[in-house]
């Protein structure tokens, strides 16, 4: 017979005459007291629906389209839990968990000592409320919804996400909550937590959770498709390589947010010359923005592994958009080989000429002595010449799935292998734009 668990092994609600206890596993209490609004509750209430009247969130959904405006992303085990969260949207299910996550993380960032558990608050007396809630029904209806559906980011009934009236049940929202929900319900719940525990910023939480709705919205995939065949249009005119580095430095130098574009360039031409399978090791998904750091163990933007989900790398490179001189880089470079002692090749690729003055090659020879490694410091078009070498495609062939793989990752349309949070819309837009005009010299 199977030992029944310890009542102190998981959280549980108490629930009393007025008021309600979350305790937690480690034995800590959270009180929530039921009654009309306290003087502090109708003060953050007040500066909470200033806020969304005056365009707050308005605001900041506008900011979020512009990819180079993303503050760095949260932990990666966060992040991994807002992208489960709005990729579990479907026309059926989860849309009314996500538009109350937009509602509850503009709270928190808004009026941070504002409870985000407490969905119900004021009213005439004779209708439930906590004496420190919030009426986020209301918020939702006046001021959430409505920017979400005017951004086109989630397609909510114009009555708001309560209309799922499981998520109006007299509970706070925890773990515990009992009511019946479809969708990232566990998502969800773990996301208050973390918020209400202090472990994640909802600010930064907030930004790319819309960054990523903008690139699941039914505007962008109308736009991505469009775009789509416009590139494969020019795609057919690309006769070589050159052509093809041609266009991908002339869209680069173009965009904005230049540095991350050519980041996900760099990893799409990897990415088809994987699927020839004459090269060895794996390689790994693209990164998250400003992620190829020793935080977390990576070493250049783009990496290839011993084995798939492997941390030994084989190979690295890494992109420099707008910077020749390397000399610090060399040095971050050394103390991140220190725990990568596997690694043979690890590169730098610039998009103009590289400096290499002699102060950079001793010191490039130095550490290629120290680890055992060879390390390449190339340019752009030195790179892609480089990797097109013995890969068993026509120079042609090669250049053509290059351009298409490139505006696929753009596009939303590789997310196993470039799983790009940062929203897209922008550079879409200006990828049709500039795929319509491009010619081959």
């Amino acid at each position: 017979m199977a030992k029944a668990k310890d009542s102190r092994d998981v959280p549980r609600l108490e629930v009393y005459l007025a008021k309600s206890v979350l305790v937690d596993t480690d034995g800590s209490r959270e009180e929530f007291a039921e009654g009309q609004p306290t003087i502090a509750a109708k003060r953050r209430l007040k500066k909470i629906r200033r806020a969304l009247e005056r365009g707050y969130l308005d605001d900041l959904v506008q900011s979020c389209k512009k990819p180079d405006a993303l503050p760095d992303p949260p932990d990666s085990k966060h992040f991994a839990l807002l992208t489960r969260l709005v990729n579990s949207v479907t026309s059926e299910v989860g849309r009314a968990i996500v538009g109350l996550s937009v509602l509850q993380l503009a709270i928190k960032s808004i009026q941070s000592d504002q409870s985000i558990r407490l969905h119900k608050g004021g009213g005439t007396g004779e209708n439930f409320s906590w004496a420190d809630g919030i009426p986020m029904r209301v918020l939702d209806k006046n001021f959430c919804t409505p920017i979400l559906r005017k951004h086109d980011l989630i397609r909510l009934n114009a009555d708001g996400v309560f209309m799922t009236r499981s998520l109006a049940e007299n509970y706070p929202y925890s773990k515990v909550y009992k009511a019946a929900l479809r969708g990232a319900r566990d998502e969800w719940l773990e996301l208050v937590d973390l918020v209400e525990g202090g472990q994640l910023n909802p600010l930064v939480a907030l930004k790319h959770l819309i960054a990523m709705l903008f690139n699941r919205s039914a505007s962008f995939q109308k736009a991505a498709d469009s775009a789509m065949t416009t590139v494969r249009v020019a795609a057919g005119r690309i006769q070589s390589i050159d052509d093809a580095i041609k266009f991908v430095q002339g869209f680069v130098d173009a965009s904005t947010y230049s540095a991350r574009v050519f980041e996900i360039a760099m990893h799409s031409l990897f990415q088809v010359i994987e699927d020839t399978k004459t090269r060895e090791g794996f390689l790994k998904p693209l990164s998250q923005m400003r992620s190829a750091n020793k935080k977390h163990g990576n070493i250049g933007d783009i990496e290839i592994t011993e084995r798939p989900e492997s941390l030994l790398i084989l190979e690295s490179w890494d992109a420099k958009y707008g910077k020749s001189y390397l000399r610090e880089e060399l040095d971050e470079l050394s103390e991140k080989l220190k725990d990568h002692p596997e690694t043979k090749l690890a590169g730098f690729v610039v998009d103009g000429l590289p400096n290499l003055k002699r102060e950079i090659i001793d010191r490039k020879v130095d550490i290629e002595a120290l680890h055992s490694v060879k390390i390449k410091i190339l340019s752009f078009e030195e790179w892609v010449k480089d990797q097109a070498k013995g890969v068993g495609l026509s120079e042609k062939k090669l250049a053509q799935k290059w351009i298409l793989a490139f505006a696929e990752c753009l596009c939303q349309l590789r997310r196993e292998r470039a799983p790009i949070d940062e929203p897209c819309d922008a550079w879409v837009a200006s990828l049709e734009s500039y795929a319509k005009k491009w010619k081959p010299s």
